[in-house]
């Protein structure tokens, strides 16, 4: 029987794609299905020893977990978990970086029928308070570090998953079968937001794997027999859903990377490890262009793509210089999934540098104005999805061309309107980045009498800031974009404040302009 997998070009993906057709990927059907089953389980009976995760470690050191090890370590955790009266339904947060202990919790809680909470390692006790208040689970699965910082309440347990623990589960069965329906709810996820504001928790049932296939064939294009990269961390969408689920799903094997990111740890890793798709945050191909060290390796590339945030232009072109290949957009948010994608491997698709790409097939994506309507090419408007006779907002902005291709415009709140001139953060900050001296920039509005708002810019760069280097970077912008559309104030910052998911938090940046402002008043 012909599958989706069996398919690699555009055309193909918009002539035989079907939703129907995506359940033939999998052993479960509408009415019984388990994730842990269909990315583990189902791969250890014939992959056997073959390697599903390799962990690369900021350290130097490489874990390497087979399909066999992982279903029979999460088989263990799912009876353990079973003694200790955890029930189907019942919450299990784990707060670990990726490890033989994460997977094992991950996919032991689900096999159960409990819901994984994944909870990013570098929260502090708000972050970590405000989430459990939320999801109320039984457990939190973490190491001895997080251990202190796991809030004192009636019915939690902090459960430390060290060496020892694993050690422990080795009297237990090895066999769980699961027995959950598809629209159980299997893992809760937050978006990435400030501890001031507590995120909204995504819920996603088992049925999830099914429509997330959607993203991982068109969207980081893969493939039985891809070896798939993806270094965001497993407690966000990007890292979770893209680079840990969908390729198990598959029998892929997937890379992981564990600690303080380096660039020049991951160039080392796909070198060593050969893998040949790679799907990352555009911070992570930034870094890997400020490292100055991807020309000392060797790649088996074959597939690219990135997500989170708009490519400048110099970092694009470092990586099609690099490998050789172009780097695909993939766009969508946690809540509405991913919507457009450049269809990274597919021969007859024109990757256009810039661009967001094209919806994925049996999806309808327009760009609309503020009365609903849709805009016409070139003209910038907020992306909107039908999904179930209505449009859905994105709360992006964009725009389309001629030739069907969209391209992202910023986050609604990230316009700039300064005398009546209306600009994009994205595009100013994507300008000011093709100046030499500069490794990082942000551009938010802030108040202005005379013209309602400026554009004010922040720049990190090894370089002194005096004024020629400011009127550099302004001079620059006019000649890229026109000569309103320039940063009337820049200040020159050690670093910009990021988002746990490595994005640029201009909402902050915004935050501490609003309290310097008052206080100055």
């Amino acid at each position: 029987m012909t599958r989706l997998t069996d398919y690699t070009s555009y055309a193909d993906a918009q002539a035989q794609f079907s939703g129907d057709r995506l359940w033939d990927l999998f052993d479960g059907d509408r009415a019984r299905l388990n994730i842990a089953h269909e990315c583990i389980d189902r791969h250890a009976t014939a992959a056997g020893e073959r390697p599903a995760v390799i962990v690369v470690h900021a350290d130097g050191h490489d874990d390497i977990l087979s399909f066999r090890q992982i279903a029979d370590d999460s088989s263990r955790f799912a009876n353990w978990l079973a003694g200790q009266g955890v029930q189907a339904g019942d919450r299990v947060a784990i707060m670990l970086e990726p490890s033989r202990a994460f997977y094992m919790a991950v996919f032991g809680a689900m096999k159960l029928g409990a819901i994984a909470v994944p909870m990013f390692t570098l929260f502090g006790p708000d972050g970590m308070r405000l989430r459990l208040d939320d999801c109320l689970p039984r457990l939190v699965v973490t190491n001895a570090e997080k251990a202190n910082t796991v809030p004192t309440r009636p019915g939690l347990q902090a459960v430390i998953a060290d060496d020892a623990f694993i050690a422990g589960l080795g009297q237990l069965a090895a066999t769980f079968t699961p027995s959950t329906r598809a629209d159980d709810l299997a893992i809760f996820q937050y978006t990435s937001g400030t501890t001031r504001e507590l995120p909204e928790a995504v819920k996603h049932t088992h049925r999830s794997i099914v429509t997330l296939m959607v993203a991982a064939l068109y969207g980081t294009g893969l493939r039985p027999g891809d070896r798939f990269f993806c270094p965001s961390s497993p407690a966000w969408g990007h890292g979770l859903w893209h680079g840990t689920l969908a390729p198990l799903a598959l029998g892929i094997t997937v890379g992981a990377y564990a600690g303080k990111f380096d660039a020049v740890r991951l160039l080392a890793a796909l070198q060593e490890h050969g893998f040949t798709n790679l799907s990352a945050a555009a911070t992570h191909y930034r870094m890997m262009r400020n490292s100055q060290a991807a020309s000392r390796y060797r790649y088996a590339l074959r597939k690219l793509s990135f997500t989170g945030e708009p490519v400048d232009d110099e970092t694009a072109s470092f990586v099609e210089t690099t490998f050789g290949l172009p780097l695909c957009s993939m766009y969508g948010t946690t809540e509405i999934g991913v919507i457009l994608v450049a269809y990274p491997g597919a021969a007859d698709f024109v990757v256009k540098r810039g661009s967001l790409g094209k919806p994925v097939p049996g999806c309808r994506v327009e760009v609309h104005d503020a009365s609903g309507k849709p805009c016409p090419p070139g003209i910038t408007g907020e992306l909107k999805v039908w999904r179930r006779g209505t449009w859905i907002r994105t709360k992006d902005l964009g725009r389309t061309d001629e030739d069907g291709y969209f391209y992202h415009g910023g986050r609604a709140d990230d316009v700039i309107i300064s005398a009546g001139w209306t600009m994009s953060a994205v595009e100013i900050e994507d300008a000011i980045l093709k100046h030499a001296d500069v490794r990082e920039a942000a551009a938010i509005g802030v108040p202005d009498e005379l013209r309602g708002q400026i554009v004010k810019a922040f720049v990190v760069s090894a370089r002194d800031g005096d004024e020629a280097f400011v009127r550099e970077i302004q001079d620059l912008v006019r000649r890229r974009l026109s000569q309103h559309e320039y940063p009337r104030a820049v200040t020159f910052v050690a670093e910009l404040p990021k988002t746990p998911a490595g994005k640029v938090n201009r909402k902050a940046l915004r935050e501490r302009e609003q309290a310097v402002s008052t206080r100055a008043a």
